[in-house]
């Protein structure tokens, strides 16, 4: 059985608890109130519901929870040409902040990148912001996803090294509180979201390849 709150929060929630409990034993309750508010926001905001993984032939899959907030044709020097579309999602602090891969395949690259902290919904977060960057490959077809830090988020994880082999949904890190996931795929993807659309991590289909 997986926990249904991402380990990661657990360094916020045990000392949230038990800090918690020794307030209210010496009857300080105002603090016993806040510092149970910021428990059970921890405990929400570290959720990591199981989701139902699409199984259809060639079907990319949002690699994180939010709104899409920006599609617009662009590349990377880790992709192998130009002809990449990016599709930016950005979550809020009520969003699943867990991350999944798009596709099946192998990490060919990884790039993290230190920079600044803009907010995450800016067009220029892409670019300036702090991120950590995949490269899958699954044998024909090149797609990269970026984890991009924001305005309130300071600290991302990725569980994954390059040669590591990953399943359709599979997990493969988050970002704490606030965030933006962009992923970039080639030419010809077709594409089943648009601006303004709301996805979830894992079970909302970005598009298919061609």
């Amino acid at each position: 059985m997986r926990s249904p709150i991402a380990k990661e929060g657990f360094i916020f929630i045990f000392p949230l608890a038990f800090l918690a409990i020794v307030s209210y034993w010496f009857s300080i309750y105002w603090l016993t109130g806040l510092l149970g508010g910021l428990f059970l926001f921890c405990c929400w905001f570290f959720r990591d519901p199981e989701r139902m993984i699409p199984q259809d032939s060639g079907v990319i899959v949002s690699p994180a929870d939010g709104k899409v907030v920006e599609i617009i044709k662009e590349s990377d020097p880790l992709l192998p040409n130009d002809n990449y579309t990016r599709v930016s999602v950005f979550l809020n602090v009520f969003n699943v902040h867990v991350n999944r891969v798009p596709i099946a395949g192998k990490i060919e690259a990884t790039r993290y990148n230190k920079g600044k902290f803009l907010n995450a919904a800016s067009h220029k977060a892409s670019l300036d912001n702090e991120q950590n960057t995949i490269l899958l490959n699954n044998g024909s077809t090149k797609i990269l996803v970026k984890q991009i830090a924001g305005l309130i988020a300071r600290r991302i994880v990725c569980y994954a090294n390059e040669g590591d082999d990953y399943q359709l949904g599979q997990r493969f890190g988050l970002i704490r509180f606030g965030s933006r996931t962009d992923i970039f795929v080639p030419e010809g993807t077709e594409l089943k979201v648009k601006e303004g659309d709301i996805v979830s991590g894992g079970s909302s289909i970005i598009g298919y390849l061609k």
